[in-house]
């Protein structure tokens, strides 16, 4: 039997099958495309782990060109408003990807930088697990300060993003500021947490529910002083709160935050219990406080060192100011 035509198929075949591949896995040049998938897109961002954080440094780096992403290819998946506000309208800068992490849920954060001619800046730009966009927001603008420093950094489950400003005075002394925000992704909104100022006061807590109706037996703000809050408000059914837990033990050593929706399992026992989530939250209320039990460690969601465990007591709801008649 003669086999060398056998052989001189397999040969074409197997070079054509080759050749297919390397067609197929061809990569897009996001530098000088016009259009690109989202997967293209999304590819383009390395891709980092988290706990993570950076500094405004990264914006006074060569960029490379090689690296750069078209402006019609970025507005092709991301509203060209959120770089408006920064840049102004119809400004193009040059867009490069710098990072890319999960979070917890699978969504994706993205950090790109944006460079013009007068301004540098850090965006973050979030989408879920589909690929489908949901939100952005500037992360640092570089400023002309040479004794200034902003950082942003984001926590283990990049829930948490924290936008800092260190400032060395002329007296040597350091000043430092900070402001946190949650990503909600049922809402595709970024709620500010707290902000502190950039000098020596204590920080300002915010809390992200506190608008929300109170018509429910317990809904009420809980704990002691500024910074330690339990805020309970109506969730979204009759059996439902919604909530949202910060602490700060120990002067600042250890904190903590939380926001969920618990469900009642009894006239005064709620339960905060997610798919996927170890933490398991138990809130036991009484006429005035409500008595916190981790049920299951919530380490994700607090320093190591502390725990959301203990009783908060009940506080006075603010009064409510009348209108003056004419």
């Amino acid at each position: 039997m003669n086999c060398k035509p056998l052989v001189f198929f397999l040969l074409v075949y197997t070079c054509c099958l080759f050749t297919s591949c390397k067609e197929e896995t061809k990569t897009v040049d996001l530098s000088k495309a016009e259009t690109a998938t989202v997967e293209e897109f999304l590819a383009a961002f390395p891709e980092t782990a988290t706990p993570f954080r950076y500094a405004d440094s990264v914006l006074t780096q060569k960029q490379y060109d090689s690296l750069r992403i078209t402006n019609k290819i970025v507005t092709q998946f991301v509203p060209d408003s959120i770089f408006a506000g920064t840049f102004g309208k119809g400004a193009k800068p040059r867009f490069y990807p710098y990072a890319k992490m999960y979070n917890e849920d699978k969504a994706q954060y993205l950090i790109a930088n944006a460079i013009d001619p007068k301004k540098k800046a850090s965006f973050l730009l979030i989408f879920d697990k589909k690929n489908k966009f949901l939100a952005g927001m500037p992360l640092l603008v570089l400023d002309a300060q040479s004794n200034t420093e902003q950082q942003v950094s984001f926590d283990r489950n990049a829930k948490s993003i924290f936008k800092g400003i260190t400032r060395k005075n002329a007296d040597e002394s350091v000043s430092q500021g900070q402001t946190a925000y949650a990503f909600d992704e049922a809402t595709a909104s970024f709620a500010l947490v707290m902000t502190q100022p950039l000098d020596n006061k204590a920080p300002d807590l915010i809390n992200p529910i506190d608008t929300f109706s109170r018509k429910q037996k317990y809904t009420a703000d809980y704990g002691t002083g500024k910074n330690n809050l339990v805020s309970i408000r109506d969730g979204r059914r009759e059996n439902k709160l919604t909530f949202f837990i910060h602490i700060d033990k120990d002067n600042g050593e250890c904190t903590g935050e939380l926001k969920g929706e618990a469900t009642l399992k009894s006239a005064n026992l709620a339960e905060y219990r997610v798919g996927g989530d170890p933490c398991v939250l138990e809130f036991k209320f009484s006429g005035n406080s409500v008595t916190l039990t981790e049920v299951e460690g919530c380490g994700s969601k607090r320093d190591l060192r502390c725990s959301f465990n203990g009783v908060y007591a009940r506080k006075k709801a603010p009064a409510v100011k009348k209108s003056s008649k004419k």
